[in-house]
């Protein structure tokens, strides 16, 4: 076995469960008692993105983190079998709430975690009562960063992705501002489950669901989801963001800050878009002190 491979496993220690999702399974972390706490990742993370938010809160807190379909230890679908959708995405995690009977949840989420999860808290808001947003977005943008766009273009885009994993490759080597922290353990604990063409199909149909012009498919379904967002500026919120993202940058903190005029805002100046990776002793405890100042 390579020696990588066994350190990542060590990090992510976490006994893992499954449901049946409309005929796909997913797998999950389902760790701790008390209020429920549901943590939702983005491309090309998984469960893995979440393991010092699992460990520094299943103590107080049921932590309950998903494997998107396609994504870390869920099943992988051919995308002949599966719509790769942001609709079908949020339907997912809406059979998850409803499978495990969640109420009065906390979601917290990460890059386009925030479009799948707050997505969900729009088709059933009476499920949800805390918002943690950490550089993510869940509404349009006026741009998009080139490498974006390099991985719409026709052909180019799958091998790339799919092919080269230059999607995942690229993510572990631009997304934290302390590249130190990335060591050879946690590279291979976010690339193991995207060691094949097969087993990076979400990876790439993710990248090709965003939504850049109103003729995408998945374009009504963002600006439902965007239109839906403001019914919770009521609710506790709290907007931690690695001010260095290039993706996520500051704009979308500022945007979610016009929506959600109540919110807390976290900066967190020499961080990333893996915000958890550069900076976890400060968010963590951020995520704390905001759900124990909020109980439910």
């Amino acid at each position: 076995m390579n020696p990588a491979h066994a350190d990542w496993r060590s990090l992510y220690p976490f006994r893992c469960k499954s449901a049946d999702i409309d005929g796909f399974r997913m797998n999950y972390v389902d760790e701790g008692e008390g209020p429920p706490l549901l943590l939702v990742h983005g491309n090309p993370t998984w469960s893995f993105f979440w393991r010092s938010m699992i460990s520094g809160l299943k103590d107080r807190y049921r932590v309950i983190v998903p494997d998107l379909i396609g994504h870390g230890l869920s099943e992988k679908p051919d995308h002949r079998r599966y719509e790769y959708r942001l609709k079908r995405r949020v339907t997912d995690i809406v059979r998850l709430v409803e499978h495990l009977n969640l109420e009065r949840a906390t979601l917290i989420a990460h890059d386009w975690g925030g479009g799948v999860g707050m997505g969900a808290a729009v088709a059933m808001p009476d499920r949800f009562a805390r918002f943690v947003l950490m550089n993510t977005a869940a509404f349009r943008a006026p741009t998009c960063p080139w490498q974006i766009h390099l991985v719409h273009i026709p052909g180019f885009g799958q091998v790339a992705v799919q092919g080269l994993n230059l999607f995942v490759k690229h993510a572990l080597n631009s997304t934290v501002a302390k590249p130190e922290r990335m060591t050879a353990a946690v590279r291979a604990g976010y690339a193991a489950p995207y060691d094949s063409w097969a087993n990076r199909v979400s990876v790439y149909r993710f990248v090709q669901d965003i939504p850049l012009k109103p003729s995408h498919p998945s374009y009504e379904t963002l600006l439902n989801i965007e239109n839906g967002l403001s019914q919770f500026r009521s609710f506790p919120v709290c907007l931690v963001w690695g001010m260095q993202d290039w993706c996520f940058s500051p704009w979308f903190l500022r945007r979610f800050q016009e929506i959600y005029p109540q919110a807390e805002a976290h900066e967190i100046h020499d961080a990333s878009h893996y915000i958890l990776e550069d900076a976890h002793e400060q968010v963590v405890p951020i995520v704390e002190r905001f759900l124990q100042n909020h109980p439910i």
